[in-house]
C-alpha cells in the first residue's frame, strides 16, 4: 500500500520543504566529510553532496512539492538525455517515479473546492483511494448516477499557484549543487518548464486535447481515446470515461505479430501527429498508453502534454527524415538549419556530431526490412555517442523547444518498441510521407 502524504500548498511551505532538505543535505555532507578527514581524506564538496543517500533524500523531497521537479526533471532528460551525469540521471529517475498519494482530508478539501460543498453528491459513487498516480496529479475510479464508469483525475493542490517559484527554487538547487553542467544553457528549458507546467494545471484545456484527438480518431479503428465527461470537469479535475484495458508493459505473452502490430501502430500514430494533426502528445511514458486485447486497439489516456505543431516544424522534420532516410548528410543539415538547430556560433565539429547522431537515431527509417527493436543496439549507440559529445564543453547546447517534444516522444516510442520486442516496418510507414 502507498503511503499518504500531504502536498505542502502555500509558497511558504513549499520554500520551506527546499530549505528543510538543504539543510539536512549539508549536515550529511558535514558528517562525511569529517569521518572523511579522520581518515587523512581531502574535503571535496562535489563528491560528498552527490553521496547516494544525498541524492534519494533531495529525490523524495523534491518529488513531495510534485509537479516543478517532476517536469523540470522530464524537460532536462529529453534535452541533455545520457549526456547528463550518472548522478543527475538517478535523481531524475527517482522525481519520474511514483508520487505519494495525498490524504483523504486534502483530497476531499480539493473535491469541496471544485465541485462545492454537496461534492459528495455529484457522482454516485467516487473512490476516495487513488488507482493510478500522473505527474501533477492522481486519478480515481467513480461511477455516474446513469452508472457510467468514469476515470477522474484530481490535481494536487498548490499546483498552478507555486509553478513560477517552484521552478526557481529546484533550479537554484540544481545550479547549487553543481549537478547541471555549467556550459548548458538552461534558461530556455526553465521558461518552458514553466509554461509546460501552467498548461498542464488547467484540466479544462487538456480536456479540450482530449476531445480534439477523440475527433481526429474517431474514424479510425485502432485507437480508443476516452469520451469527456464536460459536467463533472474543472480546471482541477478531469473527468473521463473509464476504458478496460491492460498495462503496456504486460504485453510480453502476445504473439511476435500481435507485439509487431502495436508498435507499428504508434509509429504510425506518430507520424499522423506530427505530419496531418499538427497536434502531438508529447509524453511517450508508458502510463500513457493501454491496449485491449480483444479489440486490437491503443488506448491514449493523458493529453496534458499535448502540443500544435507549427507548419515550418513539420516541415522541417518531413525534410529532415527524408533525407536522413536516404543517408543524405547535406540535405539533413539543411532541414536542421531550417528547424533551427544550429546557431552561428555552434562549432563545426558539434554539428558534425549531432548530424551523426540524428543520422543513428534515423537507422530504423533506413531499413529496408521490418526494424528488430528488440535485439538492437541502437540505444546504447546513441548513449555511447552522446557520452563522447559530454567530454567537449563547446558541445553542450540547447535546440529549440519544440523540437525537443518531438524527439522525446519518438525515443519514447522507440523505447516501447523495445519492450514489446517488436519488427517494425519504418520506412515503409514513413514513406507515404516522402
Amino acid at each position: 500500500m502507498t503511503k499518504e502524504r500531504a502536498i505542502p500548498t502555500s509558497r511558504f511551505s513549499r520554500f520551506a520543504k527546499l530549505g528543510s532538505m538543504a539543510g539536512k543535505v549539508a549536515g550529511n555532507m558535514l558528517v562525511s566529510g569529517a569521518k572523511g578527514a579522520l581518515k587523512g581524506e581531502s574535503w571535496n564538496n562535489k563528491n560528498l553532496l552527490l553521496q547516494p543517500k544525498n541524492i534519494e533524500h533531495l529525490a523524495k523531497q523534491l518529488a513531495h512539492l510534485r509537479g516543478a521537479a517532476m517536469k523540470l526533471g522530464q524537460l532536462l532528460s529529453m534535452d541533455a538525455g545520457d549526456l547528463l551525469s550518472p548522478e543527475l540521471a538517478k535523481l531524475l529517475a527517482m522525481l519520474r517515479a511514483d508520487a505519494n498519494p495525498m490524504p483523504h482530508k486534502q483530497l476531499i478539501g480539493v473535491l469541496k473546492t471544485q465541485w462545492g460543498d454537496n461534492w459528495i453528491d455529484t457522482l454516485s459513487h467516487i473512490e476516495l483511494r487513488s488507482f493510478a498516480a500522473a505527474s501533477i496529479g492522481q486519478v480515481h475510479h467513480a461511477v455516474t448516477e446513469q452508472g457510467n464508469k468514469l476515470a477522474v483525475k484530481i490535481q494536487y493542490p498548490g499546483i498552478a499557484q507555486s509553478v513560477q517559484s517552484d521552478v526557481d527554487n529546484v533550479m537554484t538547487l540544481l545550479t547549487l549543487s553543481r549537478l547541471l553542467p555549467k556550459d548548458l544553457d538552461i534558461k530556455p528549458l526553465v521558461a518552458e518548464a514553466k509554461k509546460q507546467l501552467l498548461a498542464e494545471a488547467d484540466y479544462q484545456l487538456e480536456g479540450s486535447y482530449l476531445q480534439r484527438f477523440g475527433s481526429l480518431l474517431a474514424n479510425e479503428p485502432r485507437y480508443i481515446v476516452p469520451a469527456l465527461y464536460e459536467q463533472y470537469s474543472t480546471k482541477q479535475i478531469l473527468a473521463m470515461e473509464y476504458v478496460e484495458a491492460q498495462p503496456i508493459e504486460e504485453l510480453d505473452s502476445l504473439t511476435q505479430a500481435q507485439r509487431d502490430h502495436i508498435a507499428s501502430d504508434f509509429i504510425s500514430l506518430f507520424f499522423h501527429e506530427l505530419f496531418d494533426f499538427k497536434l502531438m502528445q508529447t509524453d511517450p511514458n508508458f502510463a500513457n498508453f493501454q491496449y485491449q486485447i480483444a479489440s486490437e486497439r491503443i488506448v491514449l489516456l493523458d493529453f496534458g502534454a499535448t502540443r500544435e505543431v507549427p507548419d515550418k516544424l513539420s516541415d522541417g522534420y518531413r525534410a529532415l527524415l527524408s533525407a536522413a532516410s536516404n543517408n543524405d548528410r547535406q540535405s539533413a543539415f539543411s532541414a536542421a538549419v531550417a528547424i533551427g538547430y544550429f546557431q552561428d556560433d555552434i562549432v563545426d565539429s558539434y554539428k558534425n556530431n549531432v548530424l551523426d547522431l540524428f543520422m543513428l537515431a534515423c537507422e530504423p527509417l533506413r531499413s529496408e526490412q521490418a526494424y528488430d527493436f528488440g535485439s538492437s543496439d541502437l540505444a546504447m549507440r546513441l548513449k555511447n555517442a552522446g557520452m563522447a559529445m559530454s567530454t567537449d564543453a563547446q558541445q553542450w547546447h540547447t535546440p529549440p523547444v519544440d523540437a525537443l517534444f518531438i524527439h522525446r516522444k519518438l525515443a519514447g516510442l522507440y523505447l516501447i518498441a523495445a519492450k514489446l520486442q517488436a519488427k517494425v516496418n519504418v520506412k515503409q510507414l514513413f514513406q507515404v510521407y516522402r
